[in-house]
């Protein structure tokens, strides 16, 4: 599509060069025909090396886009790319295509339904009442447990076991706002890869990326009732309790653990070997090798020191 022709659809006004758009990107990842957006000042050095044909941001912004990229100059650069992404969203079932391919010692349960493209690994074991969407892949050897859903494009890798009633790329929570109030839904572009070795526990939901994948890494385990926002990257052999929350855009490095119903805010990084005990919340980036806890965030030490110190004050005014 012309990019004149999606700047008017979403509300800007553009009347400069005109390039062909196919799809939109991060920052990071775009190529020159696609477009991408800045709303959140954090991604300003992603601007800076971007290779998008065109991007969407505010004003006092421009100066930092790089020459080969089309500035469009809007101050909602969020609330327009929503308005664009509805003409790249995916069909959710796909009207042609090859029924499942399913390799050597499969075992498939009854009512499973498997969409167009299907591509199923060898020894793969796929229990009663299971949905599987246009285009996953799941690898050798993996488990999937009664009444999973795993929407269309997700990749799974090899030797995972995902346990019942969990849901695999269902759309991350994006709404851009207008002024007047109302939400608009951003639509969810991307896909979930889980990668091999990988544990879901029963009743957890793993959205999808909202352009980019939602990726589990290698020999990261994940209790039941645990929520991974879009566009999350969970680092290898992490360990995820129980009820934990974490917001979209959110790194974990390695060996992470997440103590249970514990959570985080969103775009932000928690380092190696950092471990957040049951119920911390984490409200921005923090170093690794250390154990945390409390709201706002602490060192776990320094949180039994506070909690000491307050008992002891409540006793003297007892």
């Amino acid at each position: 599509m012309k990019l004149s022709d999606l700047a008017k659809i979403a509300g800007i006004d553009y009347k400069g060069k005109e390039i062909e758009i196919e799809g939109i990107g991060t920052l990071e990842k775009a190529t020159p025909s696609q477009i991408s957006f800045l709303d959140n000042p954090k991604y300003l050095e992603s601007l800076d090396r971007t290779n998008a044909g065109a991007v969407i941001l505010a004003k006092k912004y421009a100066d930092r886009v790089p020459e080969s990229t089309i500035p469009l100059i809007d101050e909602e650069p969020y609330l327009k790319l929503a308005y664009i992404s509805a003409l790249f969203a995916p069909s959710l079932m796909k009207e042609e295509g090859e029924p499942p391919l399913l390799k050597r010692g499969c075992r498939i349960g009854e009512n499973v339904s498997f969409g167009k493209d299907v591509v199923v690994g060898e020894r793969v074991m796929i229990m009663p009442g299971c949905s599987i969407g246009d285009d996953v892949i799941i690898g050798d050897d993996t488990i999937v447990h009664p009444n999973v859903t795993i929407y269309h494009g997700c990749e799974i890798g090899k030797s995972c076991i995902i346990h019942s009633g969990t849901v695999i790329g269902s759309d991350g929570f994006g709404f851009a706002h207008t002024k007047t109030g109302e939400h608009v839904k951003l639509y969810q572009l991307g896909n979930v890869v889980v990668e091999d070795d990988v544990e879901i526990g029963a009743n957890c939901t793993i959205d999808r990326g909202a352009i980019d994948s939602t990726i589990i890494r290698h020999g990261t385990k994940i209790d039941n009732l645990v929520h991974i926002a879009h566009n999350c990257d969970i680092g290898e052999h992490c360990i995820i309790v129980g009820q934990a929350g974490i917001s979209g855009s959110t790194t974990l490095e390695r060996n992470v653990v997440m103590g249970g119903q514990s959570g985080t805010a969103g775009h932000l990084k928690i380092g190696a070997f950092a471990t957040i005990a049951a119920r911390g919340g984490v409200t921005k980036s923090i170093p690794g090798g250390k154990v945390y806890a409390g709201f706002p965030l602490m060192e776990h030490k320094r949180w039994l020191r506070l909690n000491a110190m307050l008992s002891r004050l409540l006793e003297k005014k007892s």
